[in-house]
């Protein structure tokens, strides 16, 4: 005998589409700055940071999307829980595409030890300033969201990058400008590039933690077996899986194996209640099993 419950959540990538649409079209108009001015004058670390504003521009770009894919989920065409991977996806594509150009502007900076070329101080030092403002502006507009969505963080992490890179380049263009220290520059582009490394790793460890289907972090899943195997009525709770499905979405599974005496909707109820109580997790399918069925279901052993 079988009894499920589920209390769905959302993700809340929906509410983060007027953020991203401003970062967006922040970060292309500025993209364009600095790649031009990057080229002509030649700088590393213009052009390592005009790197950085690109990643910005396609993983905002890919954030829009997977958000997008994802309210376009619908069961009738099989997608039973809709499309919201889409943006692990992308949170995943933002990842690997800083870890090559922070490769990148470390290898090219290293090469240019020898003998750093003369870079103008102007242009960059403008060009800088005017990074720094857009990197600014998207910065305050996807920290709202950065804590509620692997894929937001993505592209707040990608600005956070940017951000700190604008300053950087703004300090090798003064060095270069006021004292001609053409050394500035590609030391700026290495300190750019190991800057983005570690949280550029964080961020993909997250989301191949979602793709693999890991419990949550913050959830000791014996400790939940036993809090479900411990409930009135309960003999044993077996079976458990907990997964995140994106951002904000947690879902268990699980079967108990009741007493003969036990009412399998109560059961059913302070189960539902101790995952929603104590784990934060509301979307719950739980199957409520007499002891004689439960031997069949161990047989499955994945």
């Amino acid at each position: 005998m079988g009894h499920g419950h589920s209390h769905g959540g959302a993700s809340g990538g929906a509410r983060h589409l007027g953020r991203l649409w401003v970062a967006f079209g922040v970060g292309a108009a500025f993209m364009l700055v600095e790649v031009v001015v990057g080229v002509a004058t030649q700088s590393l670390a213009l052009i390592s940071d005009a790197a950085h504003m690109v990643t910005d521009v396609l993983g905002v770009g890919m954030a829009l999307g997977a958000i997008l894919l994802a309210r376009r989920a619908a069961v009738g065409g099989g997608r039973t829980f809709g499309l919201y991977r889409a943006e692990v996806l992308a949170a995943l594509a933002n990842a690997l595409l800083l870890f090559g150009v922070a490769g990148y502007v470390v290898v090219e900076a290293v090469a240019r030890f020898g003998d750093p070329p003369e870079v103008p101080g102007t242009p960059v030092v403008l060009a800088a300033v005017a990074g720094l403002a857009a990197n600014l502006v998207s910065f305050f507009v996807l920290r709202g969201g950065a804590e509620e969505s692997i894929n937001v963080r993505g592209a707040y992490l990608e600005v956070l990058a940017d951000l700190i890179g604008s300053v950087g380049v703004l300090v090798s263009g003064l060095a270069t400008l006021l004292f001609g220290w053409r050394y500035a520059d590609p030391i700026m582009g290495v300190a750019i590039g190991l800057f983005v490394l570690p949280r550029t790793w964080k961020l993909a460890a997250a989301s191949l933690r979602i793709l693999f289907q890991h419990a949550p972090e913050r959830v000791d899943v014996a400790t939940m077996l036993n809090d479900l195997g411990a409930l009135p009525g309960v003999e044993e709770a077996h079976d458990l899986h907990v997964w995140t499905l994106t951002s904000g979405m947690e879902v268990a599974s699980a079967h108990l194996t009741t007493r003969h005496d036990a009412d399998p909707a109560e059961v059913l109820e302070a189960a539902r209640t101790l995952l929603a109580q104590r784990y934060h997790i509301e979307h719950a399918t739980l199957q409520v099993e007499p002891g004689h069925a439960a031997v069949r279901c161990r047989e499955i052993h994945w």
